[in-house]
């Protein structure tokens, strides 16, 4: 579905549920569930830096 809803927030809705999945993981669980935390709340850093530190053209 391409609706323009989901073309405006569909990444800050994916962003988000990534980070509740990550911060719920890291204070629930123990072992694999810290890796999991750990790269699900670094998916929203990595994004957020990526497009922070991009050129800009024009």
């Amino acid at each position: 579905m391409n609706t323009p809803f989901m073309r405006l927030w569909g990444m800050p809705i994916l962003l988000g549920i990534l980070t509740i999945v990550g911060l719920l993981s890291a204070l629930f669980g123990d072992g694999i569930w810290d890796a999991l935390s750990a790269v699900t709340l670094g998916i929203p850093v990595a994004v957020g830096a990526w497009f922070s530190l991009r050129r800009k053209r024009g």
